[in-house]
């Protein structure tokens, strides 16, 4: 038998090909899919997630029973491309994963009859989304690149990367922006989220690339042989991102004066916290992540090596097991966990303490405000704040206030504990995030005693507290 799949951690090179290619706005996608799988990526999820309703450049075949069990879907695809034509749009056609089961390839047909229409293998049944998005983007290049010698523009960047369904990707894209601004670079092309179609032959003409994203954009990048720097995360690496770009492009001072301008203004309530009493729970925190590559790392990099945090875990969705996550957070709670709807269920079913905060999908959560960065000097203070603020809330919550159920109880009399009990207890406890064990062990102990009441005994013992747990 098989290994059993608790939770996918990453969609399929099909959404990914979806998401990369309607991010331009001269293309037009032709799904060769049911309409299930159009509603799907191309209404549910941007709806939950980019806050957009529907892709207006995205149109299904709608395969039924007759195409996926007999006729296959030819005919379906050529009247659904004669519908769409127009000049000024490029028609391009994704395979699903059920074309490909039956076999569908439109490479011949499309050749001798729609020879501008251009044919995309998702490869929706072996690739995830990251591997997806990496071919797609090399794809676009191989298929409309105009091949003529690059004439670099001095001074420009293009950053490659931002496609619809990323985590964040408005506010990081914004925080970016405002760092090439500031180490002296002028921005050439947003890379496909701001782009057409035409826009790909004019990347290798920019001075300098920024991939934004570890897990996919490096192949294209590859191709266009220019320097590359990646979107950064943190106060190190973020100014280390500052002074290579201005180097590349040839204002080293621009960047070392903008820096020191971050150190006065953006990065001053880093100080600020850094020096307040809040730090003294810095070493004390004990955070997880599950997330995207450069999002599972950078906040690793940032959080754990810079703030002094404590990692638990650091896992990418391309590679997580999730059955062994929940096993790790029923042993262990981290006071902080940044990951996806699926951890948050886990957490839920742990009735744990954890405080989860959003970093990756899937998952219900819009992102398009851009004041929520997570990359940058900008995204070092935002996570903090989050963090410090997060701390105070968690520390309200235990407060032992007054309620009038708490004045009509009675109060129960003293129970005495047995070693095995106490122990017992101590281990639970020690799972819980440091700051809320004082009061996380005061519930437990209430708990046992009324357990122990109830069964008419004199003691709490270990039988009893494993009944709570």
């Amino acid at each position: 038998m098989g290994k059993t799949v608790r939770d996918e951690s990453t969609a399929s090179a099909y959404w990914a090909s979806v998401n990369t290619f309607c991010a331009l706005s001269d293309v037009h996608v032709i799904a060769d899919a049911p309409v299930g799988c159009y509603n799907l990526v191309g209404a549910a999820v941007m709806d939950y997630t980019d806050a957009i309703p529907y892709l207006e450049n995205f149109t299904p075949t709608s395969l039924t029973e007759k195409e996926i069990a007999s006729s296959g879907s030819s005919e379906i695809v050529r009247d659904t491309i004669e519908k769409l034509q127009e000049p000024g749009r490029q028609l391009i056609l994704v395979s699903s994963a059920e074309s490909e089961m039956i076999g569908s390839d439109h490479e011949r047909m499309l050749a001798m009859q729609f020879p501008l229409v251009r044919f995309f293998p998702s490869n929706s049944l072996g690739e995830n989304e990251w591997q997806g998005r990496d071919r797609a983007l090399e794809w676009l290049f191989t298929n409309f690149n105009d091949t003529l010698p690059a004439a670099i523009e001095p001074g420009t960047v293009s950053i490659i990367g931002p496609t619809y369904g990323c985590f964040n990707s408005p506010s990081d894209l914004a925080e970016l922006k405002r760092l090439i601004a500031g180490a002296g670079g002028r921005l050439k092309h947003v890379y496909p989220f701001e782009s057409t179609l035409n826009d790909i032959s004019d990347l290798k003409n920019s001075e300098v690339i920024v991939v934004m994203y570890h897990e996919f954009g490096s192949r294209l990048a590859e191709l266009l042989d220019r320097p590359v720097l990646y979107g950064p995360f943190g106060i190190n690496e973020t100014s280390a991102f500052i002074l290579d770009l201005a180097r590349l492009l040839g204002c080293e001072q621009t960047g070392e004066a903008f820096i020191a301008e971050e150190k006065q203004t953006v990065l001053a309530p880093i100080w600020d916290l850094w020096r307040g009493p809040q730090a003294e729970w810095f070493p004390t925190i004990r955070f997880g992540v599950v997330a995207a590559a450069s999002y599972a790392n950078g906040l690793k990099k940032f959080l754990a090596g810079e703030m002094g945090m404590q990692c638990l875990f650091s896992h990418t969705t391309e590679e997580t097991d999730n059955t062994a996550l929940r096993e790790t957070l029923a042993q262990a709670q981290p006071q902080f966990f940044f990951g996806r709807i699926v951890d948050k269920i886990y957490l839920a079913e742990l009735d744990a303490k954890t405080r989860f905060i959003p970093a990756g999908f899937p998952g219900p959560i819009v992102r398009r405000a851009l004041g929520t960065p997570f990359m940058g000097h900008s995204g070092a203070v935002f996570l903090l704040q989050e963090i410090v603020n997060a701390l105070y809330d968690m520390l309200f919550n235990f407060l032992p206030l007054n309620r009038k159920s708490d004045s009509a109880a009675p109060s129960p009399r003293k129970m005495e504990w047995n070693a095995d009990a106490e122990a017992l207890l101590n281990e639970a406890v020690k799972k819980a995030p440091f700051i809320s064990q004082i009061s996380f062990g005061r519930e437990l102990k209430k708990k046992a005693e009324e357990q122990a009441l109830r069964q008419g005994k004199e003691a709490v013992t270990a039988e009893t507290v494993s009944l709570i747990l």
